[in-house]
């Protein structure tokens, strides 16, 4: 991790401390950022739990860490497929 990431690992364990520190970060570093997060246990999805899923940070690191309109990949070739039928 480097040092802005670091940064953004210094908050408190409140709902929401840990994704306003994130926002700073460009998108590419936020994933490590958040899988980080969810080693420490201080990973919160968005109605307010601790994320305790493996697969449920994975989608929150993706999520979070992608421009607003690129597809997930799955949603890609969903949507091929049936453009082809």
């Amino acid at each position: 991790m480097n040092k802005r990431q670091t940064e953004s690992m210094n908050h408190p364990n409140v709902l929401g401390a840990g994704a306003e520190k994130r926002r700073k970060l460009p998108l590419k570093e936020r994933g490590e950022v958040i899988a980080a997060e969810f080693e420490r246990g201080t990973l919160y999805s968005g109605s307010g739990k601790i994320v305790k899923s493996p697969a449920q940070m994975r989608a929150i690191a993706y999520s979070k860490s992608h421009p607003k309109g690129e597809d997930h990949p799955h949603n890609v070739k969903a949507a091929h497929r049936k453009e082809k039928h």
